[in-house]
């Protein structure tokens, strides 16, 4: 009888632990079972285990056998590690168990882990493996569900520290060893929440494989970040060749800048903004002169092919906002950032220096610049004005000069007008008052100021983008101290102030988070009353300038998704469904009561109207939220006969004054919304859109914000059957909106093409488009953009991305490859707001590839292996941008959050446990396998693809 044998029926025949030791004994005595008796014994218990969990009973024989020496510990840490992996040990009660009865075994013994944990005589290879073993032990301790009956993650953690404190001589290893092992132990780092002296411990067995693999000056720079960063760095192979003269790549990073400014990882979030550049730079694995030389091209290639029109998203005028008073900013934050990593400020003005240098000899570029200026200053090409696109360059490179990312010297070869010329016009304004730019705009924006004053100081900041950053500034302070305050005299009088001017509000979207001038509006908004107040009417009035900013905000950026701030989630419904009219049943108590209320004072002839008591007793978010259902009730007592028309008009003028305007963007929407429904049954609804939009009383921004929707409707055929009466007359509400919008077009046409709503298939045809035109412009030399969130509002994400295939791959077989993996990598591994839009690299690999593999394993040859080829360079491009940006995040941003839903290396081993299991029955899996384990640099980040 075996060892194994006698285990197994002794336990299954309820002998006592201490029998079954004596019985052990006596067969390794009787029989010379030999050395291998320990492995033997702890094998088959740990079978047993997988057949009954966290057995008391089978831990009792472990005990006894270890004590007794029967056992080796080490032995059983082997054997123990090693069958982990095992799915059907993977218990987390039993792993906690085996883990702590090998961990008290070694404490109580007093020796050292090198004899107690692993065999004195164990090579440094064995106990590399063993800490490989202990690694993934680890991985499992963290995929099981918690509970509050067992710790395996500390144990497991205490364990692995143990290990690595084995691993004393590295210098036998192979580079493919240490690469392998570095890998492993980069991934753990990456994926895992450590603790602190885990994490401490596994940095420097990082750092000791780093050093290993190479001895010369460059081997030790990127070894130490690989110490910081946790990921190695390498020229792509299977990536793409990563060609120095793209300009697609950055074209794409700063339209995504612009044009989500308002989100995480746009224009106006610094450290977010220069996470994505750092993880862009180190994707590319470009030099920093070539990294800025293209950065600076792409940027230039937007300003060129941008709108002459201020009122357009892509306008010249926001470009050159950013271009000349953000850009700067962000690329001395990038310079910081990458100071702490190895690149000194010498390298950094240098490959700046390189990059102007480049920069000005493209003439053609600039001569386009100049072009678009020209346009937006109503000149033509035939006038003398050759200075404009200097004075853009001019713009910029004071702008690198005064944040001091370049030299005064250099400045002044490139431009020698900067002698004469070294202050913009508000700087020497701020210079002949004895005070700083910042400080002198902080005295000029106040109560007292003249509004006339206040629009031409406005309008002087627009002009020169260098100030930008101090209007931001004063904004964010004076906000931040209103709101704390609770001084809405003042915040009133800020809001109103940039509300009224749009372009204020672009400047500030680029330079600062204006989602947390949102959080501060709502918390006011929504705790506000006036209970105590000594003029409620004043203190209402001020509070709807603040409502009126916020949805001006919410509305010009399409801010939809709840916002987080210091950890508090502010939902922005309050202000986005003030358009929802509601049944009365549908009320709460105090909402039903407040309605009936004010319904009695507005729209009751017999009314004294609103006083001063009402006020108090009404808080502000109650009466907006019950605006649109005072107007629908009156509105059907009117068609009923129930209200006549004077009162009906005295109870609009109530909502035209300063005390309620502020309401009035939710009535009208609710208004359009109920014609929409009930088309000919609501001709009074129309009535009151247009005496509410049409009155010289309504406020400006109240037009702009339902202007757009008005015109949708009207272009409606059934709205346009309308009869014509002497209170409604559809051409007056039409050149009303076409004013407010600033479109040019006969208030009577009834061809409405640019406000008219799109057929459904056009809407669905948006997301195709995009991807034409990004592919397109890139074909073009131009700075290509996609709007991926609002093409995951027309369709879902696989839906999304199986069309993004479909037009890469057409793309692809016409020799655009690299363009394609550009495209598909931005697409895939750009982090976006993830309340808006989610991650469609996890969704890409899980659900999307599947098929698509399913699909080319079916395909003729040629078109087969162009296929697969796109797939292995959009998979390994996509997974290394994501590595690279994950690690910029997390130490830019300092924190651990994985913008791309799942960390990389989490994905990549999914996806290499998928490809395995399919090779034998699909050779484009086999291929794609194949193709990524070949390519050192790949491997090197994801090991999990070793062959």
């Amino acid at each position: 009888m075996s060892l194994a044998e006698l285990t197994r029926n002794s336990f299954q025949c309820g002998v006592s632990p201490q029998q079954w030791l004596g019985l052990c004994k006596l067969l390794v005595q009787q029989h010379h079972v030999g050395v291998d008796f320990s492995t033997a014994i702890s094998n088959t218990i740990l079978e047993l285990y997988r057949l009954y969990p966290a057995d008391p009973t089978l831990r009792e024989y472990l005990q006894l056998a270890l004590s007794d020496g029967l056992l080796s510990n080490a032995v059983f840490v082997s054997t123990f590690i090693r069958a982990a992996r095992d799915p059907e040990l993977q218990n987390g009660s039993t792993l906690d168990m085996l883990c702590r009865l090998a961990l008290n075994t070694h404490y109580t013994s007093g020796s050292s882990p090198a004899g107690s944990i692993i065999p004195l005589a164990d090579s440094q290879v064995s106990v590399l493996s063993k800490v490989q073993d202990a690694l993934a032990l680890l991985r499992i301790a963290h995929s099981l569900p918690p509970s509050n009956f067992h710790q395996l993650i500390v144990s497991a953690s205490e364990l692995a520290i143990l290990l690595l404190s084995c691993v004393t001589d590295m210098s036998q290893l192979t580079a493919a060893q240490a690469m392998i092992y570095l890998g492993d132990a980069n991934d753990v780092l990456q994926s895992l929440r450590l603790s602190q002296e885990l994490r401490q411990v596994l940095e420097g067995f990082v750092l000791s494989l780093s050093l290993l693999m190479g001895d010369d000056a460059k081997a030790i720079r990127d070894a130490q970040m690989l110490h910081a960063m946790q990921l190695t760095m390498g020229k792509n192979d299977v990536h793409g060749v990563n060609g120095e003269t793209d300009t697609v790549t950055c074209g794409l990073l700063l339209q995504s800048l612009v044009a989500c400014r308002t989100c995480d990882f746009g224009a106006g979030s610094d450290l977010e903004a220069v996470a994505v550049m750092t993880g862009t730079l180190r994707w590319t694995s470009w030099a920093p002169n070539v990294f800025c030389t293209q950065l600076l091209v792409a940027a230039l290639t937007c300003v060129a092919q941008s709108s002459a029109k201020d009122d357009h998203e892509s306008s010249f005028s926001l470009w050159r906002a950013f271009v000349v008073g953000r850009l700067p900013r962000l690329l001395f934050a990038l310079e910081k950032s990458l100071e702490a990593h190895g690149t000194t400020e010498a390298d950094w003005r240098a490959a700046m220096h390189a990059a102007l240098l480049s920069l000005s000899q493209r003439s053609d570029l600039l001569a386009q610049c100049d072009a678009v200026a020209r346009q937006g200053k109503g000149l033509d090409s035939s006038q003398d004005n050759n200075t404009t696109y200097r004075s853009l360059i001019r713009e910029f490179i004071q702008q690198l000069l005064a944040v001091g990312i370049i030299e005064y010297a250099f400045a002044v070869s490139m431009d020698p007008m900067m002698v004469n010329d070294p202050r913009t016009r508000l700087q020497s304004e701020a210079f002949d008052h004895g005070c700083s730019i910042e400080t002198y705009l902080d005295s000029k924006l106040t109560l007292d100021s003249d509004p006339e004053d206040t629009s031409l100081l406005l309008e002087k900041i627009h002009q020169e983008p260098g100030s930008h950053y101090y209007l931001a500034a004063v904004v964010q302070k004076r906000f931040t101290s209103h709101s704390t305050s609770l001084d809405l005299e003042h915040l009133s009088h800020l809001t109103r102030t940039l509300y009224h001017h749009d372009f204020a509000l672009d400047i500030l979207s680029l330079h600062l988070k204006i989602s947390n001038l949102i959080c501060n509006a709502l918390e006011i908004i929504s705790e506000y009353d006036c209970e105590t107040v000594g003029d409620p009417q004043t203190a209402v009035s001020h509070l709807g300038d603040i409502v009126l900013f916020a949805e001006m905000v919410l509305a010009k950026f399409r801010i939809s998704s709840p916002i987080i701030k210091d950890g508090k989630m502010y939902r922005t419904e309050l202000l986005r469904c003030t358009s929802r009219v509601y049944q009365l049943d549908e009320l709460s108590l105090e909402h039903k009561s407040a309605f009936a209320t004010w319904y009695k004072a507005i729209f009751d002839s017999n009314s004294e109207g609103i006083d001063d008591a009402l006020l108090r007793t009404t808080k502000p978010q109650i009466l907006l939220q019950i605006s649109a259902t005072l107007f629908s009730q009156a509105a059907l007592a009117r068609h009923e006969s129930r209200l006549d028309n004077d009162t009906l008009q005295t109870g609009m003028s109530y909502f035209l004054g300063p005390l309620l305007r502020w309401t009035l963007v939710g009535v009208i929407h609710a208004m359009l919304f109920e014609i929409g429904q009930r088309a000919l049954i609501a001709p009074l609804h129309l009535a009151i859109v247009q005496t509410i939009l049409c009155s010289p009383h309504c406020p400006i921004v109240v037009r702009r914000l339902c202007s757009p929707s008005c015109l949708r409707l009207l272009s409606s055929r059934r709205i346009q059957a309308f009869p014509q009466s002497p209170v409604l007359d559809i051409s007056v509400i039409r050149a009303t909106c076409f004013q407010t919008l600033g479109v040019n077009k006969d208030p009577s046409c009834k061809a409405l093409e640019d406000h008219q709503i799109s057929p459904a298939t056009r809407w669905m045809d948006f997301p195709k488009q995009e991807i034409h035109e990004a592919l397109a412009l890139a074909r073009r030399h131009k700075a290509p953009r996609i709007d991926v969130t609002r093409c995951l509002s027309a369709t879902s994400p696989s839906t999304f991305l199986n069309l993004l295939w479909s037009e890469l791959s057409v793309a692809s077989s016409l020799g655009e490859m690299e363009t394609c993996r550009r495209l598909a990598t931005f697409v895939l591994a750009m982090p976006r707001q993830l309340s808006s839009a989610p991650p469609l690299l996890p969704i890409f690999m899980y659900n999307v590839l599947p098929y698509l593999i399913t699909a080319i394993d079916q395909q003729q040859a040629t078109e087969k292996g162009m296929n697969t080829q796109l797939l292995v360079t959009i998979i390994s491009s996509a997974l290394t941008a994501a590595l690279h940006i994950e690690w910029a995040v997390q130490t830019v941003c300092e924190e651990q959050r994985f913008v791309l839903g799942q960390p990389s290396a989490a994905i990549a081993r999914r996806l290499a446990a998928d490809l395995r299991a399919q090779k034998h029955g699909s050779s484009t899996s086999a291929t794609i396998l194949q193709r990524l384990g070949s390519s050192p640099a790949f491997v090197t980040n994801f090991p999990v693809f070793v062959m």
